[in-house]
């Protein structure tokens, strides 16, 4: 029986199927027409739902923690007046505004699982690809803000936001006594590291590595032309960070902590649903592969309960025919007695 790439497979070829080849005496089959377009949002979607029930329940509390989070105020770090000088930077305000980084690191990633879904059908590549990205993206949330409230590090721009007539006061002990807007001056507290870094590396460097896998990037047939596609993403990320120190809401820390950050937490949430991309299956889920096995193994023994009583019947009849040889050798045999003690008497001998 042949077994070719499963990848490509088109549609499922159930066991009536297989009957006319069984009877035919052909087993060899493609994989390829086993299982893509037939494991579909409306067939399997509510299983798979079911299945990862409890990974849903978990990305739900991932959210209530991280409403949380940002909620508890921020740990007040002294700030003397000699730490003034990296920190009067202009205010200004964000070239990447907060409301864009959800549209870019997840919506336009889930826009191209959904591309994806069309083309292959394959239900569990779309569950995955939207649960992975948003596992993703909301882990890398929960850490970064937790960091955030934790070193409360002042942003560069926190003179102009503790002091925004430009008078400096301090208490006798050398730290600030801000008078400026309570909520700007909280904000100016939550430097490290960088949230609009993180989100993007963690979004759109699960979205690299969702495109590395598909388009075979790494398949050792030198297409350098598929790396531009998979460091896409990661450029808008890096340039998206780059903006945050321009615009004075980082230090250069806070972004390399970012991006570092989300990269890190965006792989492991990857290779938790997909091979890594340079493997010969990376363009599909484990649980699709494993789909594939089992229904290999159930086809293979339909085959074999098919062929069990040609098989008797093919083993009774050589056991006839031996019998019938044994039993034909055997009257030879006995003939050949007879003939000899006929000759016995014959001769005087009995």
């Amino acid at each position: 029986m042949r077994v070719e790439n499963p990848a490509n497979a088109s549609h499922c070829l159930s066991s009536p199927d297989l009957l006319p080849l069984i009877e035919q005496g052909n087993i060899e089959y493609k994989m390829d027409e086993v299982q893509l377009g037939s494991h579909t949002i409306r067939s399997h979607g509510l299983t798979i739902a079911r299945t990862h029930m409890h990974d849903w329940l978990i990305l739900v509390l991932l959210v209530v923690i991280w409403v949380v989070i940002l909620i508890i105020h921020p740990f007040y770090r002294f700030v003397g007046k000699d730490m003034m000088d990296d920190l009067r930077y202009p205010l200004q305000s964000n070239t990447v505004p907060v409301w864009a980084v959800p549209m870019y690191a997840v919506l336009l990633p889930m826009l191209i699982f959904i591309f994806v879904y069309i083309r292959r059908r394959d239900v569990y590549d779309l569950h995955h690809a939207v649960l992975g990205l948003l596992f993703s993206v909301l882990v890398t949330a929960v850490i970064t803000d937790s960091i955030k409230n934790a070193v409360g590090r002042p942003r560069p721009d926190f003179f102009w936001r503790c002091f925004p007539d430009g008078k400096d006061v301090y208490d006798k002990w050398g730290n600030v006594i801000c008078h400026g807007d309570k909520s700007v001056i909280r904000e100016g507290h939550k430097s490290f590291p960088s949230g609009h870094t993180s989100w993007s590396f963690a979004g759109l460097g699960f979205l690299s590595l969702y495109l590395s896998g598909k388009i075979k990037a790494f398949d050792r047939r030198g297409h350098v032309a598929k790396l531009c596609i998979i460091f896409l993403p990661l450029l808008v990320a890096s340039l998206v960070g780059i903006s945050r120190v321009d615009d004075y809401w980082h230090h250069w820390q806070d972004v390399f902590a970012g991006g570092l950050l989300g990269l890190v937490v965006a792989t492991f949430c990857y290779l938790q649903f997909y091979p890594p991309p340079y493997d010969a299956n990376g363009s599909g889920t484990y649980a699709y592969f494993r789909v594939i096995e089992e229904s290999t193994a159930n086809t293979t023994n339909t085959i074999n309960a098919a062929n069990l009583p040609n098989a008797m019947t093919g083993e009774i009849q050589i056991a006839n025919q031996q019998e019938s040889t044994d039993n034909g050798f055997m009257g030879m045999h006995l003939a050949r007695n007879s003939n000899s003690v006929l000759e016995d008497v014959e001769s005087g001998k009995s």
